[in-house]
């Protein structure tokens, strides 16, 4: 494949204005549309901009390479424009662009289409191609002079002729999409090493995976290493050398400055700490630092949900003659089949939380006693056979025994700081994991689980008090707990007292109980879709999922948005599920069977009642998250 494969002549813009960036971005995603290479064209321009959020991609001496990858795009492809009296892009060196080409690349796309884009980064480092492509008259001329440059540069497949050891200097380079100033860099690094005659092998980390990577040999024998990364890398490989840190822009525009330092060894030795960090990251405040850790969890979470919550769905949804009976969603085959791999699926959603949060605290170590401590949330613990079970701590459980476990296992990794060196082989595979997992163990079963068992018996006999005196304040309160901590001991206190109620035939709570359970999902999902700009494009896409979940009575398919903006979502889908409860008890709605929602719909009583109670506490929830979040800047 060439990089005229790429883009055709539609694609092509010569001599174009524009106002300011925005404006250019605008005019250049249509081009790229234009051409037919783009499936949701709004999807694309929202991932180019939020792109842009994380750096600019104008990499100075007049151009840009704006750049996504992402499902909006069908097929890849690359569009290109010339701007003759420039146009401001927060260029790295303040320089108006003139030339533009934006890249677009599938979610699942083959790596052909990035090599061939790496080549054209590199090209573009040659000012006399730049100076040729601004003076072509025609689209035409422009694809020629592309061909021209590439055959001119590229004659043939890349041999690799450099020795594979004795290099003088490393480098390694990255930037977070991977497919525009990765590659730069990297040519930028190996054309000064080449003029100033240094022996220096460059790694990239691209979208297709890191090509040329350093061996032990490699950096055994380096005098430095240069890492020019936007995102994290490993670096624990690099223990004892000295390695110079530095944005992938200054690879860029400042190749001879990093190289003599890395030759005069003008850097600090580094040391390992089982940690690698983006470089422009590590500023962070201690408020953003929590989020990230927090949505770290999440993001690993999440498919768990919306995959294990949908079959779960799909499992009522096929299995209707059951519906109001124990066996409901396991009544055949295929719903049974779908039933328990969804309920495996969903059921490790807490520890794969606790754990993805605990491995961006402390990395890998952290990972196993991050789990264990969520499962023990999800699972709760005796301490004999004998003994009542402690009550699980549920989601709340769960997000602090991420944050323990990781947090714990820096605290053994300072400990265990001044061991010999003799004895650096067995912490990762002896000394963390047992002091992590008997320090998790002891943490959720003496400190987190014990309170949530506390607290769980005295809203028992709160409810149970309540349940004598007004249906609609009973409703009102059943309603609000099922979103207090979607799926903890909170809304299981509730949830068993509404089933509990069945077996009295007081088929009332229950009805509420499910109409404060459907809510807080179906809240969300309406939220995401009339009050867009309050959510980002991952937030957006879990909108059919959320319905799904909602009408499937999941409650925790709130969850991602509560952990990632609890002060928010957790109120107003409280408000919302309150006021369905409520509702639920003032029509007299009554349901005999303990799950199902929408799928149980046809046994309940009062079931126009139900649904104008679902819908109205679905509303509320909306209304509430759109007025409590505020909206988001357009590139997110």
């Amino acid at each position: 494949m060439k990089i005229t494969d790429l883009i055709t002549p539609s694609g092509i813009c010569l001599n174009a204005s524009a106002t300011d960036k925005q404006d250019i971005l605008r005019q250049i995603t249509e081009l790229m549309n234009k051409q037919g290479n783009v499936a949701d064209l709004e999807k694309y321009r929202e991932a180019v901009l939020a792109r842009e959020k994380e750096s600019s991609t104008g990499v100075g001496e007049g151009i840009a390479i704006p750049h996504a990858k992402t499902s909006a795009i069908s097929k890849p492809g690359l569009a290109a424009m010339t701007i003759p009296n420039g146009v401001d892009f927060d260029s790295l060196d303040g320089t108006p662009v003139k030339l533009i080409f934006l890249i677009a690349a599938p979610q699942k796309a083959e790596n052909t289409h990035v090599d061939m884009l790496s080549r054209l980064s590199e090209m573009l480092m040659d000012e006399t191609f730049r100076t040729n492509l601004l003076a072509a008259k025609t689209a035409e001329d422009f694809l020629k002079e592309i061909d021209r440059a590439e055959k001119a540069a590229f004659p043939s497949q890349k041999q690799e002729s450099k020795p594979s050891t004795g290099y003088e200097i490393l480098a390694v380079t990255a930037c977070p999409t991977g497919i525009a100033h990765t590659f730069m860099a990297a040519e930028a690094l190996e054309k000064a090493a080449q003029k100033a005659g240094i022996l220096l092998k460059v790694e990239t980390n691209g979208s297709s995976g890191i090509k040329n990577p350093l061996s032990v040999q490699d950096i055994a024998g380096a005098k430095a290493i240069i890492v020019a990364a936007d995102k994290a890398v490993e670096t624990n490989r690099f223990d004892g050398k000295k390695v110079i840190f530095t944005k992938v822009s200054e690879g860029i525009h400042h190749p001879q400055q990093l190289l003599e330092r890395a030759l005069k060894e003008d850097a600090p030795i580094f040391h390992a700490k089982d940690k690698s960090q983006p470089i422009s990251k590590q500023n962070d405040s201690a408020l953003r630092k929590i989020y990230k850790y927090l949505m770290n969890g999440v993001s690993h979470m999440l498919p768990f949900v919306i995959g294990g919550g949908i079959l779960i769905a799909l499992s009522f949804m096929l299995d209707g003659a059951n519906a109001g009976t124990a066996q409901f969603g396991s009544g055949n085959s295929v719903a049974y089949f779908l039933n328990q791999i969804g309920g495996l699926a969903f059921g490790l959603m807490f520890p794969i939380l606790a754990g993805y949060i605990a491995v961006a605290i402390a990395d890998r170590p952290a990972l196993m006693p991050g789990m264990v401590g969520g499962l023990l949330a999800k699972t709760g613990f005796s301490l004999s056979v004998s003994q009542e079970l402690w009550q699980p701590s549920g989601f709340l459980g769960a997000l602090a025994a991420g944050f323990i476990a990781g947090y714990l296992i820096l605290a053994i990794k300072k400990m265990c700081s001044k061991f010999p060196a003799s004895l650096e082989g067995i912490k990762p595979v002896l000394i963390y994991p047992i002091l992590g997992i008997l320090g998790i163990g002891v943490v959720m079963v003496f400190i987190v689980n014990p309170p949530m068992a506390w607290l769980n018996t005295s809203i028992n006999g709160f409810l149970a008090g309540l349940s004598t005196g007004s249906k609609v304040i009973l409703g009102f309160v059943l309603g609000a707990m099922m979103s207090i901590d979607f799926g903890g001991p909170i809304n299981k206190t509730a949830y068993v007292f509404g089933t509990a109620a069945i077996a009295s035939a007081q088929y009332d709570i229950m009805a509420a109980v499910m109409a404060g359970g459907m809510v807080p999902p179906l809240a969300i999902a309406l939220s995401t879709l009339f009050f867009k700009n309050r959510y980002t494009v991952a937030e957006r896409q879990t909108t059919a999922g959320n319905f799904v979940m909602g009408l499937s009575f999941i409650t925790e398919g709130a969850i991602p948005f509560a952990a990632a903006d609890p002060l928010r979502v957790i109120p107003a889908c409280a408000t919302g599920s309150a006021v369905a409860g409520a509702l639920s008890m003032y029509f007299g709605c009554q349901l005999p069977a303990p799950h199902g929602g929408i799928f149980v719909v046809g046994i309940m009583t009062h079931t126009f009642g139900f649904i104008i109670a679902l819908s109205v506490g679905a509303v509320v929830g909306m209304a509430l998250l759109a007025l409590l979040k505020k909206p988001i800047p357009l590139e997110k």
